[in-house]
């Protein structure tokens, strides 16, 4: 069942906003979205949370600057994902800049699992020879790995943003939002941009040793194009802090002030980085980063942002296209056979869903869970099957279900069902043996009927009710494009009734549509949706502005309609 719900929101603010010289419809958007200060939409730096907040960010940066200064050997430890790969960037990239001696080792997901492992450990000291090792964007559940890089001798600095359990690994520093007693006020801050945070409080401890007197200092700024990237593709909720950090990083690409392998993606995936937005770090530069780390190996996703060199950059973005397509094909294979196990699912009795199969690749179930959890709005787990009788796991959420919690409680109740989880309240992992699925599956399905409600299992299309006549522009799609939207920030969906004029099916896949209101006729067009509408419709719709011939203009996206 899904139904259109509009946003409520507070007259008082809106109207504050507006006085406050914002556009009456953003005005209305922002306050619908919690934004009511119009300080929070700053997008300068000036703007940014200062990095004092952050607990130990002084100690980390301390002892950054005296291993710099003695010529300690660091290694990074990244993780497989996009925001993983950009923190490697980022880390790597400052880093050196401010003289440090430091290589990087990407763990391949299928041999070793994730986050800083004892074996992972193993093979870094084989490889590389650390002094100390830096995580990023993983490490705060890596209770074994930190001791055994303590016990070989080996220093680390986790850096992270995932949530910790209920004991911190012992590391040298530990710098994560999510820790307790950490009031750093942006706990949506993706892996990135922790790193990020960590170099700007290296900077000034070196500044205030006197490094940068008679040579200028490094210029961190120009890192926020890969700093954007990873906190889009983490999906991340766009806090005011996060904003500021995606609108410098989307104002460098749309100026063309960008690294050779953000430059080098935005052409393999026929972007225009002048009109960059975050919909296109979410949707087509993340996932040829992701998808190198969910079939091959992330090292390549890494060499591609940390190379200056053009032709190399442009060769590696191409080698990650055509992962992608191929990371595409067995996507769409493993959700045919999805929808084979789910033929006989009724929705109606049941809260969640797992499913299993033999023939599935583990890098690509979290998308697979990712689609069937949209198609039928229930906590959905996808199961590949992993080395030795075990399984893996990749859980994907819906609103008022917390995922990591879930699985949490399965693990309390049966701790011999689950080997090792974690996550986020919307996603998470995990591993099982082969025999124990049919009785994780009841289990799971045990919480999902105790913690979600029927309203809770209805999609709801949330939207921001009607748009004035005199908005239905191009300018006015200009001016939303130019805001950065996006998790925790809807991009706006407005809703309106209109008369259906005419309505074909195109490629026998999409709903064209031509809908009346007001005397004004407007094209709209339901993607992958093919039953016919009555004569009148609610409609919910994004704004468009489809080229044609050389002339733009207006379209409406319908995402639901319904009749009248």
């Amino acid at each position: 069942m899904t139904r259109i719900a509009t946003r409520p929101y507070p007259y008082r603010e809106s109207e504050m906003l507006r006085q406050g010289g914002i556009h009456p419809v953003l005005a209305r958007l922002y306050a619908a979205r919690g934004l009511t200060d119009i300080k929070d939409l700053s997008s300068e730096l000036a703007a940014m949370i200062p990095p004092s907040g952050l607990l130990h960010i002084d100690a980390a940066a301390v002892f950054l600057a005296d291993a710099i200064a003695a010529g300690k050997r660091m290694v990074i430890v990244a993780d497989y994902d996009c925001d993983g790969a950009t923190a490697c960037a980022v880390a790597l990239r400052g880093l050196r800049a401010m003289g440090a001696n430091i290589d990087f080792i990407v763990p391949n997901r299928f041999e070793y699992g994730y986050g800083l492992t004892p074996e992972i450990v193993e093979l870094t000291a084989r490889e590389k020879r650390p002094d100390i090792i830096i995580t990023v964007d993983n490490g705060i559940a890596s209770i074994d790995g930190v001791a055994e890089a303590n016990r070989r001798g080996i220093e680390v600095v986790v850096t992270d943003h995932h949530l910790p359990a209920d004991t911190l690994p012992a590391a040298r520093v530990i710098v994560n939002p999510n820790q307790p007693e950490c009031g750093f006020p942006s706990k949506h801050i993706a892996g990135v941009g922790v790193v990020f945070y960590v170099l700007l409080a290296l900077r000034a401890e070196l500044r205030k040793r006197g490094a940068y007197e008679d040579k200028p200092q490094p210029k961190l700024d120009n890192l926020l194009d890969l700093v954007a990237l990873g906190t889009v593709a983490d999906v991340v909720r766009l806090d005011p802090n996060n904003r500021i950090l995606v609108a410098q990083g989307l104002k460098r690409m749309r100026a063309g002030r960008m690294h050779a392998g953000v430059a080098a993606l935005f052409r393999v995936a026929g972007r225009e980085p002048r009109t960059a937005s975050p919909f296109d770090l979410g949707f087509a530069l993340g996932p040829r980063l992701n998808a190198a780390g969910r079939l091959e190996d992330m090292s390549l996703g890494i060499e591609c942002l940390i190379t200056d060199d053009e032709g190399r950059a442009w060769e590696l973005a191409q080698r990650l296209n055509e992962i992608n397509l191929k990371r595409r094909e067995i996507e769409a294979e493993m959700q045919d056979t999805a929808l084979l196990h789910l033929d006989a699912y009724e929705p109606a009795n049941s809260s969640t869903i797992c499913v299993f199969d033999e023939s599935w690749h583990q890098g690509v179930i979290g998308i697979v869970a990712s689609r069937l959890k949209e198609k039928f709005f229930r906590p959905t787990i996808t199961f590949a099957p992993g080395a030795d009788g075990w399984i893996k796991g990749s859980g994907r959420s819906i609103p008022g279900f917390h995922l990591r919690d879930a699985l949490d409680l399965v693990y309390k109740k049966a701790p011999s069902l689950i080997d090792k989880f974690g996550g986020h309240a919307m996603a998470a992992g995990l591993t099982l043996r082969a025999d124990a699925f049919d009785a994780f599956a009841a289990a799971f399905e045990e919480v999902g009927q105790a913690w979600l409600s029927k309203q809770q299992l209805e999609r709801i299309v949330e939207t921001d009710g009607p748009l004035e006549d005199a908005y239905y522009t191009t300018a006015f799609i200009d001016l939303m494009a130019g805001q950065v939207w996006g998790q925790g920030f809807a991009p706006p969906v407005f809703c309106d009734e209109f008369r259906v004029v005419s309505q074909r099916i195109l490629k026998e896949r999409h709903l064209k549509l031509l809908l009346e209101k007001n005397g004004s006729r407007y094209d709209a067009i339901w993607f992958g949706h093919v039953d016919a509408l009555g004569e009148r419709a609610k409609v919910a719709f994004r704004l468009d502005a489809n080229e044609y011939n050389g002339v733009t203009k207006v379209q409406l996206l319908v995402e639901h309609a319904e009749a009248v």
